[in-house]
């Protein structure tokens, strides 16, 4: 899987362990979701401006949130038509807040570390169509994060 990691923020010193998170975290989800070819992940790290105004604008809620994905394979309403060379299947992309993660990962007594990979891997499974709405389908999420998580040695 290609990953491209953009780092958008100044708030939270970046670490290149940053980027080798997000490669590896993505291509153990793609591997656990049994992703049937390779792909393209876009990764833009950034701050709680920026992800509280996509926030606004694309989901209506004016608030900073830990992460947003927006699947370039999704079919909706009011999406637009996307029609990507043929070479290249473009999942998407995954947009999150460093500062969310920092502050997250000291809530929950695991660091940004560990916090980081779980976003990464839960905006993935979102690019693959999972979602939450449901009890079963959060429940299901969440064995394919613990599991990839585990994987990559960034438990709890």
């Amino acid at each position: 899987m290609e990953v491209l990691v953009t780092n958008n923020q100044n708030s939270v010193v970046y670490e290149k362990t940053f980027e080798n998170i997000a490669v590896k975290a993505i291509n153990a989800a793609a591997l656990a979701c049994n992703a049937e070819e390779p792909g393209e992940v876009g990764v833009m790290l950034t701050d709680n401006a920026y992800i509280r105004e996509l926030n606004r604008v694309y989901r209506g809620r004016d608030y900073p949130t830990d992460v947003l994905s927006f699947a370039m394979n999704e079919k909706g309403e009011d999406e637009p038509d996307f029609e990507p060379p043929e070479q290249i299947n473009i999942l998407g992309d995954i947009v999150i807040s460093l500062e969310k993660a920092l502050e997250q990962g000291g809530e929950y007594g695991h660091g940004i570390k560990r916090e980081l990979g779980y976003l990464i891997v839960h905006g993935f499974l979102h690019l693959m169509g999972y979602d939450h709405k449901t009890e079963a389908q959060k429940q299901l999420m969440r064995q394919i994060e613990e599991k990839v998580l585990t994987e990559l040695n960034l438990e709890r």
